[in-house]
């Protein structure tokens, strides 16, 4: 996602240029980028001069939706979601901190969007200093 917020003026992306880019498997990473065209986060373009696209603006686009996509929701644990399973559910006392943190994560992915990741790392960095000081 970030390659294509980069290099969006470019054009079009096989997922060959892309896993050649970054030395990751051809095969992984097509089926990645097929569940983000399915989930409308990128557009496929058939045709010579085919490949992926994003399919909106990357400044609208956060990586809570990227990460969700591809990976399911974001839990530390499992009992931060499900406490079906759990045998300690009634006396345990680490539940409701873990749920924050989980909630915590969800907030700052959720205002990352892919486009502050084609950032500079050094603005990037500073930028992040300002908001957690503010």
């Amino acid at each position: 996602m970030r390659h294509l917020a980069e290099h969006s003026a470019q054009g079009a992306f096989s997922a060959k240029d892309i896993a050649d880019e970054y030395a990751i498997p051809a095969e992984a990473l097509a089926k990645i980028l097929q569940k983000l065209a399915k989930q409308k986060l990128l557009v496929s373009q058939q045709g010579t001069n085919g490949g992926y696209i994003l399919a909106r603006d990357p400044r609208s686009i956060s990586a809570l939706e990227v990460i969700r996509v591809i990976e399911g929701p974001v839990f530390i644990t499992a009992c931060s979601s499900d406490h079906r399973d759990c045998s300690t559910v009634d006396r345990c006392t680490i539940k409701e901190p873990l749920r924050k943190v989980s909630r915590t994560i969800e907030e700052v992915l959720e205002k990352l969007t892919v486009w502050e990741l084609t950032e500079a790392p050094e603005r990037a960095l500073a930028a992040d200093l300002v908001t957690l000081r503010g």
